[in-house]
């Protein structure tokens, strides 16, 4: 598995493109403090929740014996979808990037939340299989890979319409089931279905006819938005649907249907949802809303587990993190699953499953944790990522420090900025890095950005405005324009330490030049990098930045 990553990230390498003639932007080290807004006791035996803290959503999960895999949504960050390897559910190890060479997918000019949305993730016969939708790409794609760290294959296209494709695997058979329009005229807005169709794995194609087997959702009387991402699995007899409903806010929830026959009829829990939060007050301490997408399984001791989506707000509808993977057991009632009863809120802590503990990784995924990047090494880690599908290379390890050649400036979505981050995991932070760089006109910028999308993020560093040297914290509030917050001059050419403070609602930055620390006279409203303002379905992604004049 090394080598395999080590293939992985050379190709990243090779994939992440060159820019203006301008000198490049030199970063020494990149460092990350985080600490949860929750501050929970972990008693032994426990876990904590959320298991992948920050931008990991649409959690897809399988097992092979004792080995389990997971794989999120990443949708036009690059690379993408990212692999994570446990042995208990609890202590996950990043160990690869299914997308990770421009030739497998393109996202030139694709905003930031368009791309790839709620892959799964299947084994059989020795192979492993990522069934997925590109969004604005081609549509619904299949990947395969003898080794989960990778190489992925390319994508072999599905022609089918629609979103969130899962497989479902009987013997020797292969089963897709997906989101697609209705077979009748939308009766309201969100109406849409499900559908099965026979997938020949053999030669990648599908075959026989297409069924819809869920109409709406569980009521359609009551015109139920959205039903996605759908999973398939059969225990003593029954096949089980479980899919989200009611859109990917407060409303989301996880409902399940059963049936006697692969096709249906399918038939609605009538304690549905298993899953939601949308019941409960807003005001509650420490509240997990928005949760659904669920896919649930099986551990070799026949207990059942599932994985899902929740956000942690710092306050009534807004986070910054975004979308985050959370793992609760699932219990059986007269033959039905349930993740959570109704009016009870996601656990924080809860006992571990019962499985030979894992190891810990070098790199927490939960909890307080803090890292540090020295650049040192001949490539970067698995966790950075850009945005979109670079076509060249734009940065360089040389001697400890990353180079960042300019590209095009964040907000232009032609093809990718030199701009490489890592996930914001905490609702309170501290982001540094040290910046070497000489703006020689206005316009020019290096430093550390809070990128939510294209046109909502943050900006702290070193640029020249009226001809003058500065250090400057800028925004873009969903907007095209950029506003300077604060900016002070800096006649010093030493380097610099830029560092953003990130405490729920509010961000701060300062910097620390020839030993001295210095704090910009300003307080952002972290409002601007919420999905609630800025919209879309990613979490904030913080990193270093180049950019020219153009």
């Amino acid at each position: 598995m090394p080598m395999m990553k080590s293939a992985m990230l050379a190709a990243l390498a090779l994939a992440l493109p060159m820019g203006a003639s301008a000198s490049p932007a030199r970063f020494d080290r990149f460092s990350y403090e985080g600490k949860t807004l929750e501050r929970v006791a972990l008693p032994a035996g426990d876990y904590r929740n959320p298991i992948l803290a920050g931008y990991y959503p649409d959690p897809s999960i399988t097992r092979v014996g004792s080995d389990y895999y997971l794989v999120n949504s990443s949708f036009a960050h690059y690379p993408g979808l990212p692999i994570f390897h446990s042995k208990d559910m609890v202590n996950w190890v990043q160990i690869g990037n299914a997308i990770d060479r421009p030739g497998q997918l393109d996202f030139s000019h694709l905003t930031t939340s368009r791309a790839v949305f709620a892959p799964d993730i299947s084994w059989h016969d020795g192979t492993f299989y990522i069934v997925n939708t590109c969004v604005d790409c081609k549509g619904n794609f299949v990947i395969t890979a003898k080794n989960p760290a990778g190489p992925w294959s390319d994508p072999i296209w599905l022609p089918f319409e629609g979103i969130d494709p899962s497989i479902y695997w009987e013997g020797d058979h292969a089963y897709i089931v997906n989101n697609r329009a209705p077979n009748e005229p939308p009766r309201y807005s969100g109406h849409r279905a499900i559908w099965l169709q026979e997938f020949d794995w053999r030669h990648g194609k599908m075959v026989g006819e297409s069924t819809q087997i869920i109409n709406g959702g569980v009521d359609i009387a009551k015109k139920p938005s959205w039903i996605e991402g759908p999973h398939l699995f059969k225990k003593d007899g029954f096949y089980y649907l479980t899919a989200a409903e009611g859109g990917t806010a407060d409303n989301h929830s996880q409902v399940v249907f059963r049936s006697k026959d692969l096709r249906g009829p399918y038939l609605p829990w009538d304690k549905n949802p298993i899953l939601t939060q949308r019941e409960l007050s807003p005001d509650r301490p420490h509240p997990v809303t928005s949760t659904g997408h669920a896919d649930l399984i099986q551990t070799q001791n026949g207990d059942w587990w599932a994985t899902f989506l929740g956000i942690r707000p710092y306050a009534p509808d807004k986070s910054i993190i975004g979308r985050e993977t959370f793992l609760l057991p699932v219990t059986w009632h007269d033959g039905w699953p349930t993740i959570l009863e109704s009016g009870k809120p996601v656990p924080l802590v809860a006992k571990k499953p019962a499985l030979p503990a894992g190891p810990k990784p070098a790199l927490p995924t939960s909890g307080d944790f803090s890292y540090v990047d020295e650049f040192n090494g001949s490539r970067l880690s698995l966790p950075w990522i850009g945005i979109r599908t670079p076509q060249k290379p734009f940065y360089h390890l040389k001697s400890g420090a990353l180079e960042l050649d300019a590209t095009v400036p964040l907000g232009d979505t032609s093809t990718a900025p030199a701009f490489i981050g890592r996930r914001l995991q905490h609702a309170v932070a501290t982001i540094s890095t040290t910046l070497h760089f000489q703006p020689d006109r206005d316009g020019a910028r290096a430093g550390l950005a809070a990128v939510q999308s294209d046109r909502s993020w943050l900006f702290l560093g070193v640029t020249r405005i009226g001809g003058k040297k500065v250090i400057a914290l800028t925004t873009h509030d969903k907007s095209d324009a950029e506003t300077v917050v604060a900016s002070v001059p800096l006649t010093s050419d030493l380097p610099v330490t830029l560092s953003l403070h990130v405490n729920g609602a509010h961000i701060t930055g300062d910097y620390t030049l020839g030993g001295q620390r210095h704090h910009l006279n300003a307080d952002v409203d972290a409002d601007l990098l919420t999905t609630s303002r800025a919209g879309g379905f990613v979490g904030t992604v913080v990193g270093l930045y180049h950019a020219e004049p153009r």
